[in-house]
């Protein structure tokens, strides 16, 4: 018989990010698990129970926003009678998030049972730690990181995190990965077109830094485009920031692409750019990595595990529209090819070896036989 994990993580399939895909991979490589998760609902549409695979979504609360707060409240005890039923094995929150306070709550009153804490934050950490003392719930908050059994982060920068956090279990790094047969391409991309396109994937979030990718445009010759996939609530702002620097025409917001699109956006681009004010890691760098286009990006979070300048990328300073535009014509110059395409080779070997799901998941999998044994 499967042995069994509950999942605590605030949004799950369908709500898409960098964190519920990472949980998906991991997941449909791993089906010697029966996993539960138990996240919040957001969408009335979406049904209380379904089952997908070795997996059954639990979602709780009533299809509003405020259904994180009903995971907060009541997703402990949602697990505990749960639990009467099929007693998991191990406890498993994704994220310090509120699906991390309940994980929490059920690991309090359940303490024979491990309990995984996987980190994959991307937002600036200062700004999370003030929102949850102003919250009234810091305590609970470090509990997440005091009680776990053990603490996979995606990055250097939050396994330092974690530890300055109080965690005093074994913390461990094992990055986010990408789908090879999706994004890995090989094949050399001579890029003669007069029209350069600058393309970036992203949240449109202020921690994103899309408005410097546009202020940088507005510095280029009239020859470069941009491409932008992704939504958020900064949407209207940056169009109308384009509006402002007078180059609308040369913007294009694509919305939400599907990951079939993105490798075709990706293979169109001269270069992918994301000068990012923080980040956990970020899977779009590493999948324009793969698939051979130049990346700009900045030095920040867990940005610097995978990408060194001019040797797998290339870094700007944060917030610094001017030297973005500079590197972004550096890059696309022709008489600079030959380094470029050096870096492009280095980060791909990189991507390749080290940053590939079937070779990651396995590490989460004796994660889990260290904690279950």
């Amino acid at each position: 018989m499967s042995q069994r994990v509950f999942v605590f993580t605030t949004a799950y399939w369908p709500l898409i990010g960098g964190a519920e895909v990472a949980l998906t991979e991991i997941i449909k490589r791993l089906p010697e698990y029966q996993f539960e998760i138990i996240t919040a609902r957001f969408k009335r549409l979406l049904p209380a129970k379904e089952s997908i695979g070795n997996v059954t979504i639990h979602r709780l609360g009533w299809g509003t926003k405020l259904d994180k707060f009903v995971l907060v409240l009541t997703g402990a005890t949602y697990a505990k009678w749960l639990a009467k039923k099929n007693k998991p094995a191990l406890v498993w929150s994704m994220m310090a998030s509120y699906g991390g306070l309940a994980a929490t709550s059920f690991k309090k009153a359940n303490l024979n049972t491990p309990y995984l804490l996987s980190l994959q934050e991307g937002d600036d950490l200062k700004a999370l730690e003030t929102k949850m003392k102003m919250l009234g719930a810091w305590w609970w908050f470090k509990k997440i990181f005091t009680k776990a059994d053990h603490v996979q982060c995606i990055s250097h920068y939050l396994a330092d995190w974690a530890k300055r956090m109080g965690a005093t279990c074994p913390v461990t790094v094992v990055p986010n990965g990408i789908d090879l047969k999706t994004f890995y391409c090989d094949q050399e991309r001579l890029d003669t077109r007069t029209e350069k396109i600058i393309f970036t994937a992203s949240r449109l979030v202020h921690k994103n830094a899309v408005d410097i990718i546009i202020q940088a445009l507005a510095k280029l010759p009239s020859n470069f485009k941009l491409r932008i996939a992704g939504g958020g609530p900064e949407e209207v702002n940056l169009k109308q920031l384009t509006k402002k620097l007078k180059v609308e025409d040369k913007v294009i917001f694509l919305g939400n692409v599907p990951n079939h699109q993105l490798f075709s956006e990706l293979n169109q681009a001269s270069v992918f750019v994301r000068p990012s004010r923080s980040e956990g890691l970020g899977v779009s760098f590493l999948e324009a990595m793969a698939a051979g286009v130049p990346v700009i990006a900045t030095p920040v979070g867990g940005i610097l595990d995978f990408l060194k300048d001019n040797q797998t990328g290339f870094l700007v300073p944060v917030d610094d529209a001017n030297k973005l535009a500079e590197k972004v014509s550096y890059i696309t110059d022709p008489d600079n090819q030959q380094q470029v395409w050096e870096v492009i080779n280095m980060a791909r070997a990189l991507i390749k070896n080290n940053y590939n799901w079937d070779h990651l998941a396995p590490q989460i999998s004796q994660i889990f036989d260290h904690l279950i044994r």
